[in-house]
């Protein structure tokens, strides 16, 4: 239930987020006619996404098992990937998320309400379906009823009062480590629904080594205990997992983990960076006139001695003169 709380808040709250920053601007520059607009978006992604859950669930029911184990794992990958694509690129858009949507709506603003439509169910649609796709995922890993969806729904409600409140302004918050703390806990759950795709991959024989335990502690955390069912609902957590579910979990899990908590910028060359250049392009053009200052100084100098020359040769002629004249 925690993992679906957890999914239903982040997707949710990043879909608030986009709704409110679309009609602050809206208000901010005189076009409130144009919330209709945006509204009529959300609605349509909202159904969108509903529809596009329900026929996972109702479509997949008539199924064999097989056929059903088969695209339960080849969605579980699919969603993994998804999630995975989203808190990256939520970790490297968030600073100026406000600035890309504004300019998207002034483009919209110009084509007509038909743009406007389309911006809102674009930039909502995608966060409803991933979230659909992830929780259905999530749900029948967990097989625990309808817990999981009700921990999505309060994820998702708990997402609208707070992006309220921050169109309000009545909340402040730091959503830069709020992103990496909520994205963090996803990649571990993503991990889980990953290692549970590849086992619905072997039940369907898409995939060997069903048989083939990295280990079973059932009896020290049996599955149908209190913490059993919350390691399970949460994580995923499974206590006889295949040798091949325990590789890919430990591959995705690690690496991904290492790269999203890792510092922005971590990796990159060695190479001077922008503002680098700039200040030396700065500090050679300071010193350029420096330069040529020092260099008219020196000329002036050397101009100075040369009159200082000319005039004590034509002192000097002058005295052999008058030397002469007195001869």
């Amino acid at each position: 239930m925690f993992s679906n709380f957890l999914i239903g808040l982040r997707e949710g709250l990043e879909a608030s987020l986009v709704v409110c920053i679309l009609i602050a601007y809206l208000v901010k520059t005189g076009n409130r006619n144009k919330l209709v607009p945006i509204w009529t978006g959300v609605g349509i992604a909202v159904v969108i996404s509903l529809a596009f859950g329900a026929g996972l669930e109702f479509g997949s029911q008539e199924m064999t098992f097989k056929a059903q184990e088969a695209l339960g794992g080849s969605l579980s990958i699919l969603s993994v990937g998804l999630v995975t694509w989203m808190v990256f690129w939520m970790r490297r858009t968030a600073r100026h998320l406000k600035s890309e949507l504004h300019g998207k709506l002034d483009a919209a603003l110009a084509m007509g309400t038909g743009a406007l439509v389309a911006t809102a169910l674009l930039a909502v649609g995608r966060e409803g379906l991933e979230t659909s796709l992830f929780v259905w995922r999530a749900v029948h890993a967990a097989d625990d009823g309808w817990h999981p969806m009700i921990g999505a729904f309060l994820g998702i409600a708990t997402a609208v009062v707070l992006g309220w409140l921050f169109y309000r302004g009545a909340l402040r918050i730091n959503l830069s480590k709020f992103f990496t703390w909520t994205g963090g806990m996803l990649v571990v759950v993503a991990a889980g629904v990953l290692a549970y795709g590849v086992h619905d991959l072997q039940e369907a024989e898409f995939v060997g080594g069903l048989h083939d335990r990295a280990f079973d502690i059932s009896s020290t955390i049996p599955p149908d205990s209190w913490y059993g069912t919350l390691l399970k609902g949460t994580f995923n957590f499974q206590p006889d997992p295949t040798v091949l579910q325990v590789t890919v979990w430990a591959l995705y899990l690690i690496p991904t983990l290492v790269l999203f908590l890792a510092p922005v910028g971590f990796g990159r060359s060695g190479a001077p960076s922008g503002g680098a250049t700039d200040q030396k392009a700065r500090k050679a053009t300071d010193e350029k006139p420096e330069a040529d200052s020092a260099g008219d100084g020196a000329r002036d100098g050397d101009g100075a001695v040369l009159d200082g020359e000319r005039v004590r040769d034509g002192a000097r002629r002058a005295g052999s003169g008058a030397d002469g004249n007195q001869v």
